[in-house]
């Protein structure tokens, strides 16, 4: 768990609330162009894995200051998963994003100017039907985002009680990755920190992915995620801590 960055500074900070994450294997081939140096494709059972996340963003601040205006928003996202192992025999698991979605020009021209992280900014909405105890599961977690002239979405229903996520559970493997990976323009990479404490999860009844996945995430996950995902489930969230990047040696 990575409740704490690991003496860096924090960059962004706020929460993550309502992760609804839909979890697609794919061939590693398809992900090869996406990995960033220093890294490798972490697997799950010996399978590789792309998750579309939803979420909302609350709170915002860069460097402890909010920002008018940009302090709560959608993101959604598609990303996989990689593995930086060190001179020392440490393994550092971290996410890499094929593209994030947002719906504030500054908050995209942030990102990538920072990281370079690969950040759109399209009209975004959501809808989260809340259950009257915390515990319950909300009746539909849903996000949308504008694509050309139509809107798409991701939702699922939830059900049941929030609940520990399991020991060498998928719901582990998705959620317990603390660090952040992505390529640089010159092909170097940059490392961040993502600080949260192990969340609490609903399982899910039903979770559909309703968009053009072609035209938003390219030819080569066209026929992954055009289908049911493999697994599904919505993480409570909590309060995040984005570290400032450090490039890699």
């Amino acid at each position: 768990m990575a409740d704490a960055l690991e003496s860096r500074r924090a960059f962004l900070t706020g929460e993550w609330r309502y992760l609804a994450m839909l979890n697609y294997r794919v061939a590693p081939e398809s992900l090869a162009s996406y990995v960033p140096r220093g890294t490798t494709l972490d697997t799950l059972r010996g399978e590789t894995y792309v998750s579309v996340v939803g979420f909302l963003f609350r709170d915002t601040r860069l460097l402890g200051v909010p920002v008018p205006f940009h302090r709560h928003f959608e993101e959604v996202n598609l990303r996989f998963y990689v593995a930086r192992h060190g001179a020392d025999g440490a393994v550092r698991r971290g996410v890499t994003f094929i593209r994030e979605l947002v719906p504030r020009p500054a908050i995209a021209l942030v990102a990538r100017l920072a990281y370079n992280e690969p950040y759109s900014a399209v009209p975004m909405r959501h809808r989260v039907e809340h259950a009257a105890d915390a515990d319950a599961a909300p009746a539909v977690v849903e996000y949308g985002w504008r694509q050309r002239s139509s809107w798409s979405r991701l939702v699922i229903e939830p059900t049941g009680r929030a609940a520990p996520v399991a020991v060498g559970s998928d719901e582990e493997f998705i959620t317990e990755h603390y660090w952040g990976y992505t390529r640089q323009r010159d092909g170097g990479t940059v490392e961040y920190q993502v600080a949260h404490p192990r969340w609490r999860v609903w399982p899910v009844t039903r979770a559909a992915l309703d968009a053009d996945v072609a035209a938003l995430y390219g030819p080569a996950f066209a026929g992954a995620l055009s289908g049911p995902p493999d697994s599904a489930f919505l993480a409570e969230g909590s309060a995040i801590a984005v570290s400032v990047p450090r490039r890699l040696p």
